[in-house]
């Protein structure tokens, strides 16, 4: 069990109340972590810290900020054992999720490094004779970041590596249900030697989320909010931000598709398919969610996936290697087997796997998943996967636009330049020709569409997110007036 304390202003603290919450393994129930339920007070104190630290951090020449961003990537690496065995304890989740998290996550603190020197402007051609006119990209602040516990390290990173590289100070608001794994995140960029205040770290117990989370986002100091998790908690986040009119990204809930055409490799597809529905239990933003096959070779697709699927191992993560380790929750497994249930009921037929009666839940498949199923728009969050069937191409971008989201999505075809242009009809904000819906890379523009959220995390994107242009003049010779 870890005990863990707040980041403020560089001093290591315990909430002003002393009130703590518990994070519990959801397959045993033992106590994972204890740490400090913050108060409003609390957060805004680590808002302070990071608007006392910004006007220093933002002067900071990029090259320094490069050297401490490269220092905090390697320290990360170094902690790669803690990471899994936090991962394991809080959220159930395998060692091969936990080094994926940790490399990825470190990627994405050398790629932010590598960024410092590429904030740039441009001169703008002015009317005005004499008149040498820029835009010129700023530090915009402090920006708060809220995590979530899937991804912990990848998502944990990703909410403050580019702001801090663009300038910002930030404070990181841990999820509740892996807050020791966010604190370790904390422990590196301390380790790397990053002044005081510049990266705050508030944890809080469940209860009190809202009104923390809105402390913060009062504040005049906070500039910017990111937030990646739910599109029911992002509907908040987005409505609180209107309030104080603070710009925000959200990266929210997805219900990814995967398109197999007629012509795809079906080898190659299975293989994408099996990592993007069960990496992580399925529990991804970008997990396929919606297997949708041309009739002419559904048969054999399914025959070959379900042998792939019913292959992983499953098991407690604390015990041994394994491909499907716990889900989060037993709302989980209860939401799930619900959804099978009605699936079924309506003439969906089970492939392998089916209801589970604790966390650790099967690979699931169900065939003929039809629009009348809750599967087919629900988001899953888990191992369990809709198989759609569905004839020639109109039917399948149909079938795929058919839903609320629009995040991840994937085609798989020989012909590469059919499934592209099959892949610029679908209504989401990144799509592989030819690979897993989950995918991900530090440098690349990350976001989503419709009620996927708004906004893009990485590279270039990231820059623009996270910095104020800003217009400005210099008038070089004399300026002639009407008056």
């Amino acid at each position: 069990m870890s005990d863990i304390q707040m980041l403020i202003g560089g001093e290591q603290r315990f909430a002003s109340n002393g009130a703590t919450f518990e994070r519990r393994n959801p397959l045993d129930h033992s106590v994972a972590t204890r740490a400090p339920a913050a108060t409003p007070d609390d957060a805004r104190a680590a808002v302070d810290a990071a608007a006392k630290a910004f006007p220093a951090w933002a002067a900071m020449g990029p090259g320094e900020r490069r050297g401490l961003l490269m220092k905090a990537a390697h320290a990360l690496e170094a902690k790669g054992a803690a990471f899994a065995a936090a991962m394991a304890s809080e959220v159930g989740a395998s060692g091969i999720w936990a080094g994926f998290n940790v490399h990825l996550a470190a990627d994405m603190l050398l790629e932010a490094a590598s960024i410092t020197t590429q904030i740039s402007g441009e001169v703008i051609p002015s009317n005005v004779p004499g008149s040498l006119a820029m835009a010129v990209r700023q530090p915009a602040g402090v920006v708060l970041g809220i995590a979530p516990w899937n991804a912990p390290v990848i998502l944990g990173v990703r909410a403050i590596a580019t702001p801090l590289a663009c300038g910002n100070t930030v404070v990181l608001k841990g999820s509740e249900l892996s807050p020791a794994t966010h604190g370790l995140i904390i422990e590196a960029l301390q380790e790397a030697g990053l002044p005081a205040g510049v990266v705050n770290f508030v944890t809080n117990a469940p209860a009190d989320a809202g009104a923390v989370v809105e402390a913060m986002v009062a504040h005049p100091a906070v500039r910017r909010v990111n937030f990646t998790g739910s599109t029911k908690v992002g509907r908040i986040i987005a409505q609180t931000c209107a309030k104080y009119l603070k710009p925000a990204v959200l990266e929210l809930g997805g219900k990814a598709p995967m398109l197999v055409l007629d012509d795809a490799d079906l080898d190659a597809a299975v293989a994408g398919a099996a990592f993007g529905a069960f990496a992580n239990s399925g529990q991804i933003c970008m997990s396929t969610e919606r297997l949708i096959v041309d009739q002419k070779i559904a048969d054999d697709f399914v025959a070959k996936l379900a042998a792939k699927a019913q292959s992983l191992p499953l098991g407690d993560p604390r015990n041994g290697p394994v491909v499907l380790g716990s889900v989060v929750d037993m709302a989980t497994v209860e939401r799930c087997n619900a959804l099978i249930d009605d699936a079924l009921a309506k003439g969906a037929t089970l492939v392998c796997g089916g209801k589970a009666d604790n966390t650790l839940m099967p690979a699931t498949l169900l065939d003929h998943v039809t629009p009348e199923m809750a599967i087919y728009r629900e988001e899953s969050f888990a191992p369990v996967k809709a198989i759609v069937r569905v004839n020639g191409v109109e039917e399948a971008v149909a079938c795929a636009n058919d839903n609320e989201f629009g995040l991840s999505s994937a085609v798989f075809g020989r012909d590469v330049a059919r499934a592209w242009q099959v892949a610029a009809r679908i209504e989401s904000g990144i799509c592989h020709v030819n690979g897993p819906t989950v995918h991900d890379e530090a440098q690349m523009p990350f976001g989503g569409v419709k009620n996927s959220g708004y906004g893009r995390f990485g590279g270039k994107a990231g820059i623009e997110a996270f910095t104020e242009l800003r217009w400005i003049t210099v008038q070089t010779a004399p300026r002639h007036y009407p008056f």
